[in-house]
């Protein structure tokens, strides 16, 4: 095996490593994982919050057992997969081995690592981006259509992932409609991979349809919730703060796609991100969304870097690089991943505010970063509903009914009762709930913000509501979650749920 192959294997060795220890101990799982591994227990074409990809993956953890261990597992996987693909595009590019090396420490040690330590669909949304720019490089590069038609299946599986690689695709094709590649766009090969790319994702559309088109439900509920409190400013502010140790480069990206003649053909990468940055700018997207763009600008830079430190005293730099990003990122470890306990984090809760780490998608600072608050109070609130079970002894089914998609996700992982089965009328559990079966209990998790604690209209379907458990955990996004024990229904309760539900999706 090549020198080249042994590094890059030391990168992806490197790469997992440290993704199982950047969080502490003390941290759960977050709220989103319970969704999606959920998901894997009920798999079909299409959810309410996703596309499918992300489900088929989870029923993969659920055979190996569902252990914590392979749910960071996949993440870590596809952040490994994209450092490959970031090696290969250098190579296209001509670049030597610095050139690749930098491209993976840029991308090692970037706001991509803390995307690989959740199980989402944005490790794999990241991959998906970077892969589709490897199949276009090649094409371009090599004028070979397979890498068209790969394109192609590579775009469809995006989709199958998440839908913001719709995005990409359109800053792609008026990049290419701007740039001398726009010849490529009318070849019968770019409508063969047009057609492969609708096959692939064929069935997740005729899912929607079937369902009502739950994706702009869900996109118009996430912009009046959520991109409402999106400041432009900020989203341009983290493009650099994900690549702080490393921004520099793309100084050299856009110096190699402007003056260097080898670089010079894939000007399209360039305007490709510039269409697309401006697309998510201006419909306030999230910071995070954009990050798919910059592996292929760093491989870029990198190429264009190795080039101007080729000749003369600038080559001793080479060594140099590399440990200068590791040295500017270091500092940023304790800040932007959890490996700090909520205490230690608390009492440098400055560092937090300034840089806005404190800000959650409310608009407003919090004791914790939100995903930090999201990953803890999980395993307290399971075994206080599981306590809650214990007193009914078993008489009847008992349905657990939770006000969002975290608390149901995290009863169901952590609960330690056989057959426990949480759903709420929020995400997709609300197509999860057992309308038809008789009901004889409920197990009621409430937020906070819900003040009837007396709990009165459940007192009209039920002979005993008991106040049962709290969240206590000071640190937890949870925290004052209460829990009520509504026991020996009066009246069916299926359809009260389902009239409920059809309410809300209405």
């Amino acid at each position: 095996m090549k020198k080249s192959a042994w590094i890059l294997t030391g990168f992806i060795l490197v790469k997992f490593l440290i993704q199982y220890s950047v969080i502490a101990p003390i941290y759960e799982l977050h709220r989103d994982e319970f969704l999606h591994l959920d998901q894997g227990k009920h798999l079909d074409w299409g959810f309410v919050s996703v596309p499918p990809l992300t489900s088929w993956f989870s029923w993969i953890i659920i055979q190996l057992g569902g252990g914590e261990f392979w749910v960071k597992f996949f993440p870590a996987l596809f952040g490994a997969v994209t450092i490959f693909f970031s090696w290969k595009i250098v190579e296209e590019l001509k670049g030597g081995l610095f050139a690749q090396v930098m491209a993976a420490v840029t991308i090692l040690l970037s706001a991509i690592l803390r995307i690989n330590t959740l199980f989402q669909p944005n490790s794999f949304d990241v991959l998906a981006w970077t892969a589709l720019y490897y199949c276009l490089v090649c094409f371009v590069n090599r004028n070979d259509n397979r890498y068209l038609l790969s394109a192609g299946v590579v775009a469809g599986i995006g989709f199958l992932n998440k839908y913001s690689i719709a995005f990409l695709v359109v800053g792609l094709f008026v990049a290419f409609m701007l740039s001398p590649q726009r010849r490529m766009l009318w070849r019968k090969q770019t409508a063969i991979a047009i057609i492969l790319a609708f096959i692939i994702i064929a069935p997740n559309l005729v899912w929607q349809i079937n369902h009502g088109l739950p994706v702009v439900h869900h996109m118009k509920e996430l912009a009046d919730t959520q991109l409402v409190n999106v400041n432009r400013g900020d989203f341009i502010k983290e493009q650099i703060l994900f690549f702080l140790g490393s921004c520099w480069l793309f100084v050299f990206t856009a110096s190699g796609l402007v003056r260097n003649p080898n670089l010079v053909k894939y000007r399209w990468v360039g305007y490709t991100y510039i269409i697309t940055i401006g697309l998510f700018i201006y419909l306030r997207a999230k910071g995070y969304y954009a990050i798919g763009l910059y592996p292929v600008l760093l491989a870029i830079g990198s190429v264009q870097l190795e080039r101007a430190l080729s000749v003369g005293r600038w080559r001793y730099l080479r060594p140099v690089l590399p440990a200068l990003i590791v040295a500017l990122f270091l500092p940023f470890i304790k800040i932007a991943f959890p490996v700090l306990t909520p205490e230690q984090i608390h009492a440098d809760d400055k560092t937090y505010r300034n840089i806005g780490l404190l800000r959650w998608e409310d608009g407003k600072d919090h004791l914790l970063p939100q995903d930090f608050a999201d990953m803890l109070g999980w395993k307290e609130l399971a075994h206080k509903v599981d306590s809650s079970y214990s007193i009914l002894n078993g008489q009847g089914y008992t349905l657990v009914l939770c006000d969002n998609y975290g608390q149901a996700g995290a009863i169901n992982h952590y609960s330690n009762i056989a057959g426990m089965h949480a759903v709420s009328m929020n995400a997709d559990y609300i197509n999860w709930i057992p309308y038809d079966r008789k009901i004889r209990n409920v197990i009621l998790v409430q937020e906070i913000s819900d003040d009837d604690t007396a709990r009165t209209r459940e007192r009209n379907f039920f002979k005993q509501v008991i106040p049962s458990g709290e969240v206590t955990n000071p640190w937890a996004r949870e925290k004052g979650t209460r829990i009520y024990t509504c026991i020996d229904a009066t009246v069916p309760l299926g359809p009260i749920l389902r009239k409920e539900a059809d309410d809300k999706v209405q």
